[in-house]
Order: C-alpha cells, then sequence, then structure tokens
C-alpha cells in the first residue's frame, strides 16, 4: 500500500494526514494530474489516492476536483471542498481517527487551495507562514521529491513557525521572495490582455520563470482571467496551459475544470490545466480564449 498524491500544498497535507490515519511510511509516489488521465502513471492495486483523479486500481480515493466527480460508487470520498486535504480531514475525523490536531493546517490549506486569498497575502506572502511555504513547493519535475518528503515530516509534528527556521526551507523562502520580484518583469514583459484575460505566453523563454500565480490579478486588475502558456519541457512537442479566475475581479463564469476536460486536463470551477499537443496548441488556445471572452455560464 503506498500514498500516491500531487506535489503541491494541498497533495503534502493530504500526505500528512494520510500517513498518520493509515500508518503509512514507505516514500509518497508523486504523480501528477496529467499522468492518471493519459495511463502513463503506474497506480498499483492498494494504492491510497489523494489530490488526483480517479484509478480503479486505488483501494482509497480522495478528491475535490469538479472534472473529477465520481461516475461510480467508490472507497473514500469526494466533496466539492476548498482542498482535497479538508476532504480526508473531514473522512477520517468522522471515524474518528483524527482529532483538531491539524485544525489550523486545514484551515490554511483550504485559504491556499481555495485562493481564498487578499492582496497583501498576494503582494506579501513573507508576512504569512503558510502562504510562502506552500511557494516553496515547485513541481517542475521530480528532482525535489526529496523536499516534498521532508515537508512531510516536518508538517506531521513541528511547529509551523520552527519549520520556517529549517535551514533549507529557510532558504528556500529567501529564493520565492527573490523570484516573485523577478517573475513580476516577466509577467509585465510577456502577458498581453485578449479583451479582459490576461494571456501569459512564456513558449519564447529557454526557461520558463517561476512565481506567485496570483501576481497577473494584481497586475492586470481588468482581466477576469489568466491565461499561461509554456513549454513543457526542451523537446517543446507537448505545450501546457493553466486558466485561472481572477480573485478579485470575479465576474469569470465560465466552469474551467470542465472546459479544460474536453482537452484532457481539468480542475476546479475556478483553474486548471491541462497539456496539449505542440503542433495543434495554438488552434486549441485560440478556443479556450473565445470561449473565456464569451463568458457564457456553464455547467
Amino acid at each position: 500500500m503506498r500514498i500516491v498524491t500531487r506535489p503541491d500544498f494541498d497533495g503534502i497535507v493530504c500526505a500528512v494526514l494520510l500517513r498518520q490515519t493509515e500508518n503509512i511510511h514507505t516514500d509518497i509516489h508523486w504523480v501528477e494530474p496529467h499522468e492518471i488521465q493519459s495511463g502513463t502513471a503506474h497506480i498499483l492495486k492498494g494504492d491510497i489516492l489523494a489530490n488526483l483523479p480517479y484509478s480503479p486500481n486505488c483501494a482509497l480515493w480522495f478528491d475535490h476536483h469538479i472534472s473529477n466527480s465520481p461516475k461510480k460508487a467508490f472507497a473514500g470520498a469526494f466533496d466539492i471542498a476548498p482542498s482535497a486535504a479538508g476532504v480526508v480531514y473531514t473522512y477520517y475525523k468522522k471515524k474518528g481517527r483524527l482529532d483538531s490536531r491539524y485544525d489550523e493546517l486545514i484551515l490554511n490549506t483550504d485559504i491556499i487551495d481555495a485562493a481564498d486569498l487578499t492582496r497583501d497575502q498576494v503582494r506579501h506572502p513573507e508576512n504569512y507562514p503558510y502562504i510562502i511555504l506552500s511557494m516553496t513547493i515547485q513541481n517542475h519535475d521530480y528532482t525535489d521529491a526529496p523536499y516534498w518528503e521532508k515537508l512531510v515530516g516536518l508538517l506531521t509534528e513541528t511547529p509551523i513557525d520552527r519549520i520556517l527556521e529549517d535551514p533549507e526551507v529557510k532558504n528556500r523562502c529567501t529564493r520565492v521572495i527573490e523570484e516573485n520580484a523577478a517573475y513580476e518583469s516577466h509577467l509585465m514583459a510577456h502577458t498581453q490582455m485578449h479583451h479582459n484575460i490576461s494571456v501569459t505566453d512564456f513558449r519564447s523563454l529557454d526557461t520558463v520563470p517561476g512565481g506567485n500565480r496570483f501576481l497577473p490579478y494584481t497586475l492586470f486588475p481588468e482581466s477576469i482571467a489568466s491565461v499561461k502558456i509554456r513549454f513543457d519541457g526542451p523537446e517543446h512537442e507537448q505545450v501546457l496551459v493553466s486558466i485561472g479566475h481572477s480573485i478579485f475581479n470575479q465576474q469569470c463564469h465560465v466552469n474551467v475544470g470542465n472546459l479544460l476536460a474536453r482537452f484532457g486536463g481539468g480542475g476546479h470551477a475556478g483553474a486548471g490545466g491541462c497539456t496539449l499537443p505542440a503542433k495543434t496548441a495554438d488552434k486549441i488556445i485560440e478556443e479556450l480564449l473565445n470561449t473565456l471572452v464569451q463568458n457564457k455560464k456553464t455547467p
């Protein structure tokens, strides 16, 4: 039995809870959603899957993405909730296997994964311990897996103020603050407004810059949604597209998760992503933009 989850803050907190309740201490198997959707992820019989699309091999499944709404009975729990960790927490609290020890962690995970942030939290994440910690999790590839494992261990038993004093965590937080400052410049140079949609295209860059994903909503306040486009790896064979509703100008009615599910992706009503073949990406991106500009309510 393994814990299989996504390498983001929500997935890491899912792993914290599942280790406590299921007494699993093997290395976590980290997987991206598109690997489940494409069938390239190796899910074993008995695996516990969290914050990912469903796989018939798993023994338990926990998720909260609207695009992954279950079509048949399964073991585990699903809810359209702020975080998958919250779904896991509720499930095991009802069974009496978790108490209030992790209430603060789940509250902050809900805030972060649901992007229920203030402008000050977006502009100055270094003043908010859980938010800056979440930004140190950068899942560009799997070389950071030892760090993700480390955070699972720290969040299991260490107060947040002590976690931030850990030398590796502290260095990563400093790097995040520096990256966010540089990211603002990259966004200004590579973002154009398409009607009321901000479109950031990083395909002309050899290295995709990282940074605060909510910055576009403060830099382009007139936008109701943002689109980020970049190549998936140096081969330039696939294009990654991320779409999100503005968390401040909340006028976008398009269900992003359902829209992207039409192209092999998925996510929440307000945010999601998909991977496209590079040869046909521009045509699909144009279709996505047209849908966002029309801004019709979708199921």
